[in-house]
This record gives structure tokens, C-alpha cells and sequence, in this order.
């Protein structure tokens, strides 16, 4: 249930904190006083889509959370994003919207993303708008409604399996399926590729070294004299010694008096290093001078095969790697085209028995939407008496079509406004009062098939008056004795109906617009009702009027306990 709504720089709203109770609560007001804009604050702390024009003018960010009592800690989202609510079964939604589009969302104090947000509040509250009635009028929407409500998940996600199946077959047949010049053209294409990057001898990691050689080649000569000059300089020539010598001769000098002190053992230990790695660093040198071959030969093939290589790359792909595995596709591709009347063959075979499994499992979906049509056909029709709606005939009308994701039926509702009429789809017929209580019966009966405790409807006695607005009043005040039941209203008699009742009220104060939220005694509640009825000029006869009215709905509420 929804206990606490805090709401900050929301449009009109600059602060407001709004505490629900169990039951039937109802909120009116003016119009343009700003009742919409509280559904709006639900509907965003419950991951619904905002916007920044939604922050109050002169603030720099908006700020909603909603405190939710007896939440059930097994709640799918909350299980998914790893929250859960307190020992006591509080848990508290918040989101802040700033103005630069961002978000931050959290759930018991853990972020989470809106998408999250989203999955949880769906959970805990619905809102069902003013504008819902349109949906029946949609019959895409028809099938959508019967299977929430005989919960056809199992046969419907095995319809969806032997579907996917069928579909991916098909499209595997259409892609072998090509005519005879198609085919020609495709085949000397692929043997074209195949054979080029064959002779090309590709080696993985290539690229790397033959840059490297190409470098090394280029810069030849300076390398070559470089490792000559290395080399002299240690090793010496003909007519001089080098660096290793002079070492060995300095060695030589210290070695008759190495034993004449502790530092003179060290100098002479450290000079015969020296000259070790003096000696290795030359042999190093002149191994790498007589192993290199400089041919401008080699250079040109290095060239060539770079120049290769670079367009290659340019067809195939950016890296030898990338290459050799477009070569296998190719060759899979020549392979399957080659093999392909073998392969359509085994493809329809299976084909075949996967649109067999279609129709089954179809066939399967559609006796469990009919089973449940049957059902849903009756709790509406016993929802709309309730109505004042005795002489209305609802009825789910199946016919059969081609298979599609959802199933092979095409479901419509349909219903007859007057004795004696024959069934017609529900868009051709009714009227705007009479959509908005057939939406209110199926709304009613799929409540009492999901676990969400709050039922939040924003004017849905939309074209509703008289007497049928009595019925609708009923009919909240006996769907908030199972579930929390909030509803923004212009009816007296929904508003009298109420356990609770708010007045979302308009004023000015220091040159700016604001909105607050206040909980009406029975006094204020019969002025507004009044107002409501009468308009602007509120005359004793109307507060009598609505004082009997607030008698008569609290007599019939005590008929519910």
C-alpha cells in the first residue's frame, strides 16, 4: 500500500507531502488546480517517462519518493536488483530528475536504473489513466488483455518457441533459394576471393614483422656501419688494439700486486668484469654484423609483400587474422551453395515439422484463450450489472489467422448496447460513458489476478453522470475493500464514496503559482462536494445536498465490512 508521497519542484508543486490511507481514497479539485500533476509524481517515482519541463520553473532539480508498507521482499524486481524492503515491510522508492535530463533513482537507499525503477513500481501500484478506454478500441489489444487474464504464459512461450523455430527455417530456405544466374555470378565471386587470398599464403601476425624487416632493410647501410664502427671500437683492427685490449692489458697491469690489499683485489675483481662484458658485448656486435644480409633484393620483395597485403586489407579485413576468417566464410558459403538443393531438401523436411509444431502448439494456445474467454465473458458481464450496465452483452469473438508471434487468432471483444442488437466490435458502438465502464470492469478483473495493492485511477469516469456514476462509485468502493484504491475525480459521488478525501488546491504566494495537497474533514468535504455540483456560488440547499450524499455513501460503505 502506499503510505507517503513526497513531491518537490514538480510543475506547480514546490513541496508537498501527501499520506494515503487504506481504503478508498479520492482526490478533486478545480480544474488546472493541479491534480494531474500529482498522478505525474507517481508515475515518475515509479520509473515512468519525464522530461525536464516537468521540474518547477527557477529549481535546478525535482525530487518524488513514494513510501510503500507490506511489500513482500519476493517481489521479482526487488529481487533482481537485490533490494528489499525493512523488517516491517517498508520500502521507499526516490527519484530525482535534474535539469540537464539525468536521473538518480534508488530503491530502500540502493540505485537502480530507471528501468529497474520501472519493473518494481509496476509491482507495487498501477495507474490507469483517463485515456485507457482508447485501448479498447485497438483490437491488437484485445488478445493482450485475454491472455493477462487467463495467464497463458505457458502455452503462449511454447507457441513462441515453435514460432521462432518455423520463422528461422524460413529464412534459412530464402537464403539458399536463389535462381540459376544468381547463383553463377555468386560462385565465381566467392571462388575469385577464395583463390586470391589462397595464393596470398596469409600467416597470422605477419603485418608486425614484416615492418620491422622493411624498417631494418631500409636503414641498411647506417646499421652496417654502425655495428663496424661498435665493433672496431672494441675489437680493434690490424694496426691497433681496441676497448677489449686496452682492458685485458690494464687486467694484466694490476694482477702482480691484486693480493697487496682488500682494495686492490676489489679494483682488480671489478676490471676483470669489465673486461668480460666488454668481451661478450663484442662478440654480440660482430655476430650481428656477419648475420646481417643486406640485398637490395629483399628489400623490393618486402616491398611487394606489404604492397599485397595493404590491398588485401582494403577487401578482406584490417589484420591477416580478420582475412583468414573472411576465407573460411567464403569457402562455407561456396560449400552451401554447391551442397544446397541437398540442403533445401533436409531444410523443408525440417520445415514441415516445424510448422506442424506451429499449428499444435497454436491450436493448444487457443483452447487455453478460449477456456479463459469463457471465464472473462462472465466476470465482466457480472462486473457491468454492477455497472448499471444490465442490458450490455460482452463477448470475445475468435477467428483464425495465418500464424504470428502471438498466436493464430484474432481476438476481438464485442458487445451489444441494446436488446435485440446483434454483437459489434466495442470501437463501432459505444459510447465515451459506456467505454469507461467496460474499461473499469476488465481493469476490476485482472486487479484480482495480479499481487499489485494499489489501484490508482486518474478520471475514468470520464462521460460518466447520474446514476452510472453512482454505480462506478460503488464499484471503486467495493474493489478498495481488497485493494488501496486512489482516484482523482470531478464526480460528487465518487468523491463521497471515499474513505479519504484530498483537495489538490491552487494559490499564489509572492508572485508565484503553487499547488497544495490538504485531507478534508467531513465539513470541507461538503463544500467541496458542493462546489463540485453547483459551481462557484455554494447555496445551503447544495451543502444539505451534499451532506446527504456523504450519509448515503457512508451508509453503503458500511454494507462492505
Amino acid at each position: 500500500m502506499l503510505e507517503l508521497l513526497h513531491i518537490e519542484n514538480i510543475a506547480v508543486i514546490e513541496e508537498a507531502d501527501i499520506r494515503f490511507f487504506p481504503g478508498f481514497n479520492a482526490l478533486t479539485g478545480e480544474t488546472g488546480a493541479g491534480k494531474s500533476i500529482v498522478i505525474d509524481a507517481m508515475g515518475a517515482v515509479l520509473g515512468g517517462r519525464t522530461s525536464r519541463e516537468l521540474i518547477r520553473t527557477g529549481a535546478d532539480r525535482a525530487f518524488v519518493s513514494a513510501e510503500f508498507s507490506g511489500v513482500s521482499p519476493e517481489l521479482p524486481g526487488l529481487l533482481e536488483v537485490g533490494a528489499a524492503p525493512d523488517e516491517d515491510g517498508a520500502l521507499l522508492l526516490q527519484r530525482e530528475i535534474y535539469g540537464d535530463g539525468k536521473n538518480a533513482c534508488r530503491v530502500n537507499g540502493r540505485p537502480v536504473t530507471v528501468a529497474q525503477m520501472r519493473r518494481i513500481g509496476s509491482e507495487l501500484l498501477n495507474i490507469h489513466g483517463q485515456h485507457d478506454g482508447a485501448q479498447l478500441l485497438d483490437e491488437e489489444q484485445h488478445g493482450a488483455y485475454l491472455d493477462r487474464f487467463g495467464r497463458t504464459d505457458a502455452p503462449l512461450a511454447a507457441y513462441r518457441r515453435a514460432y521462432e523455430t518455423m520463422t528461422d527455417l524460413r529464412g534459412r530456405i530464402r537464403a539458399l533459394q536463389m535462381d540459376e544466374a544468381e547463383k553463377a555470378r555468386r560462385v565465381d565471386s566467392l571462388q575469385f576471393q577464395i583463390n586470391e587470398l589462397e595464393r596470398a599464403e596469409l600467416v597470422p601476425g605477419e603485418e608486425t614483422e614484416l615492418a620491422r624487416r622493411r624498417e631494418l632493410l631500409r636503414n641498411g647501410e647506417k646499421y652496417l656501419s654502425a655495428l663496424s664502427g661498435a665493433d672496431y671500437c672494441l675489437s680493434g683492427g690490424d694496426e691497433s688494439g681496441g676497448a677489449v685490449s686496452a682492458l685485458r692489458d690494464a687486467e694484466e697491469a694490476l694482477y702482480g700486486i691484486r693480493t697487496l690489499g682488500e682494495d686492490m683485489g676489489e679494483l682488480y675483481q671489478r676490471l676483470e668484469s669489465l673486461r668480460c662484458e666488454a668481451y661478450d658485448l663484442a662478440e654480440i656486435i660482430r655476430e650481428k654484423r656477419e648475420e646481417f644480409d643486406f640485398s637490395p633484393g629483399e628489400l623490393d620483395a618486402v616491398e611487394s609483400r606489404s604492397d599485397l597485403l595493404y590491398r588485401l586489407r582494403k577487401k578482406y579485413g584490417a589484420t591477416t587474422e580478420e582475412m583468414l576468417a573472411y576465407l573460411d566464410r567464403c569457402r562455407e558459403e561456396l560449400s552451401a551453395i554447391e551442397s544446397a538443393d541437398d540442403t533445401l531438401a533436409l531444410l523443408e523436411r525440417q520445415l514441415s515439422k516445424a510448422s506442424g509444431a506451429v499449428r499444435s502448439a497454436g491450436a493448444a494456445l487457443t483452447e487455453a484463450r478460449k477456456t479463459a474467454a469463457s471465464v472473462l465473458e462472465e466476470r465482466v458481464q457480472s462486473e457491468l450489472r454492477d455497472l448499471d450496465m444490465r442490458k450490455v452483452r460482452f463477448a470475445i469473438d475468435f477467428a483464425p489467422r495465418e500464424p504470428g508471434p502471438d498466436g493464430c487468432d484474432e481476438i476481438r471483444f464485442l458487445m451489444s448496447a441494446n436488446v435485440g442488437e446483434d454483437l459489434r466490435p466495442i470501437a463501432r458502438i459505444a459510447s465515451g460513458g459506456e467505454l469507461a465502464r467496460i474499461m473499469l470492469a476488465l481493469k476490476n478483473v485482472l486487479a484480482e489476478q495480479e499481487s499489485v495493492g494499489t489501484l490508482v485511477f486518474d478520471e475514468v469516469d470520464t462521460g460518466v453522470s447520474g446514476r452510472a456514476a453512482q454505480k462506478v462509485a460503488e464499484k471503486l468502493a467495493q474493489v478498495s475493500r481488497r485493494k488501496q484504491v486512489l482516484c482523482v475525480t470531478h464526480l460528487p459521488q465518487l468523491a463521497a464514496m471515499a474513505d479519504t478525501h484530498f483537495s489538490v488546491e491552487k494559490g499564489e504566494r509572492s508572485g508565484r503559482t503553487f499547488t497544495h495537497v490538504v485531507q478534508l474533514d467531513r465539513e470541507r468535504r461538503k463544500a467541496e462536494l458542493a462546489r463540485s455540483t453547483g459551481g462557484a456560488k455554494v447555496t445551503p440547499a447544495l451543502l444539505e445536498s451534499a451532506g446527504e450524499l456523504l450519509d448515503e455513501a457512508e451508509a453503503y460503505r458500511a454494507t462492505l465490512k
